[in-house]
């Protein structure tokens, strides 16, 4: 079934993509729910129509989103999790704990256009955000061991060197030299 969204539906598409679906999934959710319309041949046209005039909009939209993943670029998270003994984490990071994580560090996410395998157990994963239309960020998430004892540097001493003993020459002039016979 061929449809045109009227909103961001993230794993399916963004508003006015023109996607297939199966038919259940159309006829008794997106459609009742308001979130698609059938892709007609009007449907179509209308729809070129209306991206057509509304395309510095949608240029300006996807400047701002540009902008919001801006802020995102070089940010790692690190997510601590209890742990069992064999690293298996209780219960699963997903989503809405990196969205958190992002709280944390000053900057507001929904939870809702972030995507990520829901992380298990301790290792290096990735989510990916979704602004807008082509505008999407992967971040790194590293999930550590909640309750793992950490493991302290001791603060480095200065390495004390041993200086080597300046042996000084004599500067001998000649004329105070005794003169070999």
């Amino acid at each position: 079934m061929e449809l045109i969204l009227k909103e961001d539906i993230i794993g399916l598409g963004y508003k006015n993509d023109i996607v297939n679906v199966k038919s259940g999934y159309g006829r008794n959710y997106l459609i009742p729910q308001g979130k698609a319309v059938i892709a007609s041949e009007s449907a179509k046209k209308v729809l070129a129509e209306n991206l057509r005039q509304q395309e510095h909009k949608l240029a300006a939209l996807k400047a701002a989103a540009e902008e919001r993943a801006k802020v995102l670029e070089g940010v790692s998270l690190e997510i601590a999790a209890k742990v069992s003994a064999t690293g298996v984490t209780y219960g699963s990071v997903g989503a809405a704990q990196v969205a958190q994580a992002l709280k944390e560090k000053g900057i507001e996410i929904d939870r809702k256009i972030i995507t990520m395998r829901d992380a298990k157990a301790v290792g290096e994963y990735e989510a990916t955000v979704h602004f807008y239309k082509g505008v999407e960020v992967k971040l790194p998430v590293i999930v550590v061991a909640e309750n793992a004892p950490v493991e302290e540097k001791p603060a480095e001493e200065p390495v004390a060197t041993v200086e080597e003993p300046v042996v000084e020459e004599e500067i001998v002039n000649e004329e105070e030299a005794p003169a070999a016979e």
